[in-house]
């Protein structure tokens, strides 16, 4: 994965509001400035996940999409961009699929893999870039250990507990953002809760990105046109000119 600009990472549930609109969504999203793409696989107890991405999951599962759907979700999509894109899933669904699903996902376009309950020690074969978490309760001797796994970059989840939009970033982030990279050069990213472009700014100025996740799978709760999410994409982006 060659990641030499600023990050803005966006995340979606696989399947929310079925397969063409997820499609449909991944593209307004890049059309938007999102230049990294985090897929996620629908999974019944994701114990990671705060309410928003939890109900996305379960509304995935009951439209019937599995983890293979991913495949020709990821070709089709990969006829419109070339921007990055990440597998984002628990580790039950991988386990299941097996190592020939990894094998095609790679065949088919993705990139890397973010495991979220799988510890770095578990990963499997390294088929596709495996993307590590680091949270505030990392120890300085797991760091290391961790960053010799890595490939890609390194999300910093920066808030305790699980995903969920919140108002502002939380004290201390520009101390640990400062500790992961005397460790790694690899980029490290912001992630958990980032809901608005003061929060976004804020990322950029102490990492290389920010993630977005549920502030856009709550507008996809309610099947946002796509136009929309292009617009909130743009609006949360400090990377654009004023």
């Amino acid at each position: 994965m060659n990641l030499n600009q600023p990050l803005f990472i966006g995340y979606l549930t696989l399947g929310d509001g079925g397969l063409d609109y997820s499609l449909q969504a991944a593209r307004a999203l890049i059309d938007g400035g999102v230049n990294l793409l985090e897929i996620g696989i629908p999974f019944s107890d994701p114990i990671a996940d705060g309410p928003v991405i939890q109900q996305a999951m379960q509304r995935s599962l009951n439209e019937g999409t599995t983890i293979h759907d991913v495949i020709p979700f990821v070709q089709e999509l990969r006829k419109h961009t070339q921007v990055p894109l990440v597998l984002f899933s628990y580790y039950n669904p991988l386990l299941q699929a097996g190592e020939s699903f990894l094998k095609d996902a790679r065949k088919a376009g993705i990139d890397g893999m973010l495991i979220v309950d799988l510890s770095f020690e578990g990963l499997p074969a390294q088929i596709l870039d495996p993307i590590c978490v680091v949270t505030p309760t990392t120890s300085d001797g797991r760091l290391q250990k961790i960053v010799q796994s890595a490939r890609g970059f390194i999300y910093y989840a920066c808030q305790k507990g699980t995903t969920g939009m919140r108002k502002a970033l939380p004290v201390g982030v520009d101390k640990d953002i400062a500790r992961i990279k005397r460790y790694t050069d690899l980029p490290v990213v912001i992630g958990f809760g980032i809901s608005n472009k003061e929060m976004a700014a804020e990322a950029l100025v102490l990492a290389d990105g920010f993630v977005v996740g549920s502030y856009f799978v709550a507008a996809m709760a309610r099947k946002a046109p796509p136009q929309e999410l292009k617009q909130m994409a743009e609006a949360i982006d400090p990377r654009r000119p004023l």
